[in-house]
């Protein structure tokens, strides 16, 4: 009877023994569970914080190109604007220049014994003299038309004025203006012609320097370069002296 109760005790003992290991087991399996979490969530914060970062530099790339494009589009409206205002201003000063010019001449023609009146051939009727008032007018009316960047219209009027008073004292003044409407079209080689019509018919007219110019201008935009150095040379050479040769010198100087 000994032996079994032994055996029964021996058995009791490991049970209680074996109980007593199992939550030592369990702990120990816990604790690395938390590691391993531990871990995986700082792993995953680091993740976390370098995709924030990543994600705030490309905002703030972002806003910095935004603000470039603004400053370099304002810098564009601003050289639009300049453009502008230096094509207005050269404009308004031949408008001007033109209309002194034109004051002088009347003034001089009216000083002129007999006026420009050419003495008709023996046994022919004086040729009828155009009205000057009407001349006046039409080149006005044209003018007018470039003033306000009509340019089609005005280089149409000045075409008809210069067709229809060849010998005004304004043809000169016309041709020279229907080179510009032509250059305000952007047709260079129409411009071009008109300009060339003008130093070949008055040479010696006031505009034909300024047509001179304008031709290097047209050549310059058409890309021609060599002839566009070549017109402002013969300028400076034939016209000395002369606004516009002064401004075909600065050129020439930057070339």
């Amino acid at each position: 009877m000994i032996a079994p109760r032994r055996i029964a005790l021996a058995l009791a003992a490991a049970g209680v023994l074996a109980g007593a290991a199992a939550p030592a087991w369990a702990l120990f399996d816990d604790d690395e569970a938390r590691r391993q979490i531990a871990e995986l969530r700082a792993r995953s914060n680091e993740r976390f914080d370098t995709q924030s970062k990543a994600q705030i530099d490309l905002s703030n790339q972002i806003e910095q190109l935004k603000g470039e494009v603004a400053r370099l589009r304002g810098q564009v409206e601003t050289l639009n604007y300049e453009l502008d205002t230096a094509k207005k201003r050269q404009q308004d000063f031949y408008i001007d220049l033109d209309g002194r010019l034109r004051k002088f001449e009347t003034t001089a023609s009216e000083a002129r014994p007999g006026g420009d009146a050419a003495a008709p051939a023996a046994g022919q009727p004086p040729a009828q003299k155009a009205d000057p008032a009407e001349e006046a007018r039409a080149y006005e009316a044209a003018l007018n038309l470039f003033k306000a960047g009509k340019y089609k219209e005005s280089a149409a009027a000045f075409d008809s004025f210069v067709k229809e008073h060849p010998d005004s004292d304004l043809a000169p003044s016309a041709q020279y203006w229907l080179g510009n409407s032509h250059y305000g079209l952007r047709d260079c080689k129409k411009a071009i012609d008109a300009q060339k019509l003008v130093i070949a018919r008055w040479g010696s007219h006031p505009k034909a320097a300024d047509a001179m110019l304008n031709m290097a201008s047209c050549q310059q935009e058409q890309g021609d370069a060599k002839a566009a150095k070549q017109t402002l040379e013969m300028l400076v050479a034939k016209y000395p002296g002369t606004p516009a040769a002064e401004a075909a010198a600065k050129r020439l100087k930057k070339k």
